[in-house]
């Protein structure tokens, strides 16, 4: 091996689809992540992922997660991602705890592992309440003249759409307008993230309600793009459900996408996550 080269260790996991790459950064450090998951995400000159993820020491938690996504910008939070991390932490024993608390940059996680054989398949998260203020998601000032946004029509590349937000540490704008089929996704996700009623960015979630606490789901990320599953999109899009009268309040709501299905329940002081986390493969790079 060159005398400059680094090898790193990675895992490779999904939840849902919603695949990272994850890195155990107690031995071992990275200097420059936003430039690796840049180099990494690519599918067909890289790893292929949604970005990667660094698992960290924490002073105040089990562990503290850092996202950063496939166009190397930071997230504060990824539902799918924090349930990989309570996986591998469990499974590899750093923190054999069937309840966990994980440090993110949108505050720390409260994670409730249901074990077989030995290892964690599937982990409740509590997220958090739910952000509903426009001026903190952040919004443009001309959505802030309201305290929530739910249902209000604004326009999007020249055309009327009703838009609820909701922050799950994150900004999402929800819509359930159309069957997500039936949404160009690659054209109109876009149009939503770069719109100036959102100066840093928003996720976007076009969702259909087949049934009463049962909706199908499909999401555009910022700095990633559509991905299979979007944790905290799911989260975001059952209660943008409950203040549309469409799902109802301490319910369990049934969240379908594309890569799987997630449980979300909403409460009047937080949001229950549930889904399942898998790891891949494990794997070892070299960095010249």
């Amino acid at each position: 091996m060159p005398q400059n080269t680094k090898s790193l260790r990675f895992v490779k996991m999904q939840g849902c689809g919603n695949d990272y790459i994850y890195f155990d950064c107690f031995d071992q450090s990275i200097s420059d992540p936003a430039a690796l998951s840049v180099r990494l995400s690519r599918y067909h000159f890289g790893v292929g992922a949604d970005g990667i993820i660094l698992i960290l020491p924490s002073d105040t938690a089990d562990a503290k997660m850092r996202i950063f996504n496939q166009d190397g910008s930071e997230g504060k939070m990824c539902g799918n991602g924090v349930r990989c991390v309570g996986k591998y932490l469990y499974d590899s024993g750093r923190v054999p705890k069937e309840t966990m608390r994980i440090e993110t940059l949108s505050g720390i996680k409260t994670l409730y592992l249901t074990l077989e054989e030995g290892c964690a398949v599937q982990l409740r998260v509590d997220m958090g309440k739910a952000e509903l203020a426009a001026a903190r998601l952040p919004a443009a000032p001309i959505l802030c003249d309201r305290e929530r946004v739910v249902n209000r029509p604004v326009m999007i590349g020249g055309q009327e759409r009703r838009i609820t937000l909701v922050s799950m540490g994150n900004p999402h704008c929800v819509l359930f307008d159309r069957k997500p089929a039936e949404v160009d996704i690659e054209k109109e996700g876009p149009l939503f993230e770069r719109s100036a009623l959102f100066p840093e960015g928003v996720n976007t979630e076009f969702v259909e309600v087949l049934e009463r606490n049962r909706l199908r789901m499909r999401v555009w990320e910022r700095g990633s793009g559509e991905t299979l599953a979007c944790g905290t999109g799911a989260c975001a899009s059952a209660v943008a459900a409950v203040l549309n009268g469409y799902c109802d309040m301490d319910a369990d709501i049934t969240v379908e996408l594309a890569g799987g299905t997630l449980t979300i329940r909403y409460t009047d002081h937080t949001v229950y996550m549930t889904g399942p986390a898998e790891t891949v493969f494990t794997g070892q790079i070299s960095l010249e």
